[in-house]
């Protein structure tokens, strides 16, 4: 799973399950994979991905897929098939996919607002971010609203068995960076389905923020690092840099006495120039306050200034994950405890396969 994910995946069908996408926000380039009764997302359209060893034989009648290494056949791999609410549209409508999208294999995901004061300068955007590309190409809606996003949850879980969901946000302002759309948001949906969500956005000015977002339906909170060491911060991304890594570190802490221990999470992408041992020492520092450090391997996205960025390789995740499942089995925090989210999806990295 970790050399897929790092080296990517040909596919001699295409087709092949969920349908896959180019840029765009979310997990991008990638297909959702099915193997060892484990659901990963692996690049499919990445210039890594292209030159891969891995092939993927077009499925059987049974869905299952031969799985070769050269000429080898290693695994047998089945994709998941396109959810059926993809299929309907809203009252007002809009098609559900562009309201909210399957991750994995029974995750809904949105990004409820499409646009980020970052974003909108070349100067300050994330380099490895493509949040405005959905948006110019037609595949999504600049802002959905808490009925759109209520309408859409209610028919993913009767229809297609989701089991949580993740709402993610452009960062609107310098205030309450977004945490104000997420309890709209989450509000409504809690109000039309029983699903576990978990809310991302950037830490808010005020620690009184957590509290709404947990009274208003946020079962879990997500607050991504994605770099660690500062200099790199700056040089990846030089607007969310200016919130700086001590800001996240006594939000995490004060998110955890509200949402609890193991379900505040954040995002640490590697393969941007953190070395292995920044990463580590973060995550242990992140183990201590009772925060879920989801380390995935950078993955380039088209368009974007990364686009061309070598993935991280197989031997450096491993450096990373091996230790890093170690120190989380010793600290009791797990992946399956997470009520929602990336870190309990666990599909854009091997993560949870280390800490068993």
């Amino acid at each position: 799973m970790t050399e897929l994910q790092s080296h990517g995946l040909r596919l001699a069908d295409p087709g092949a399950g969920v349908p896959s996408r180019r840029g765009g926000a979310g997990p991008s380039d990638h297909k959702a994979v099915m193997i060892d009764g484990h659901t990963i997302m692996v690049p499919v359209h990445t210039s890594a991905a292209f030159t891969s060893p891995y092939l993927a034989m077009a499925p059987d009648a049974l869905g299952q897929s031969a799985l070769l290494r050269g000429t080898i056949p290693v695994a047998s791999i089945s994709f998941p098939r396109a959810p059926r609410f993809y299929a309907l549209q809203t009252f007002d409508g809009v098609p559900y996919s562009q309201i909210a999208t399957l991750h994995g294999a029974d995750v809904l995901a949105t990004t409820v607002l499409q646009t980020c004061i970052r974003y909108e300068s070349r100067k300050k955007a994330c380099k490895f971010c493509s949040i405005g590309q959905s948006l110019a190409a037609g595949r999504t809606i600049a802002r959905k609203t808490p009925e759109q996003l209520a309408e859409v949850a209610r028919a993913a879980v009767l229809l297609d068995g989701v089991r949580h969901m993740v709402l993610t946000t452009g960062t609107p302002n310098a205030a309450d960076r977004g945490a104000q759309i997420l309890c709209e948001s989450a509000f409504a949906i809690k109000a039309a389905v029983d699903l576990p969500i978990q809310g991302q956005c950037e830490p808010p000015d005020s620690d009184q923020w957590f509290h709404r977002m947990r009274a208003a339906g946020i079962d879990t909170l997500g607050m991504h690092l994605e770099v660690v060491t500062p200099a790199v911060r700056e040089h990846i991304m030089p607007g969310k840099a200016t919130v700086p890594v001590a800001r996240y570190l006594e939000a995490f802490a004060a998110a955890v006495g509200v949402f609890g221990r193991g379900q505040v999470s954040t995002y640490i992408l590697a393969g941007l120039g953190d070395t292995r041992q920044a990463i580590l020492a973060t995550c242990e520092t992140l183990v201590g306050l009772g925060v879920y450090p989801f380390v995935v391997p950078f993955v380039p996205i088209s368009g974007t200034p990364l686009e061309d960025h070598p993935a991280p390789t197989p031997a450096f995740m491993q450096e990373i994950l091996e230790p890093l499942g170690a120190m989380l089995r010793k600290a009791g925090l797990r992946s399956a405890d997470i009520k929602a989210g990336c870190g309990k999806c666990g599909a854009c990295s091997s993560l949870s396969v280390y800490e068993a």
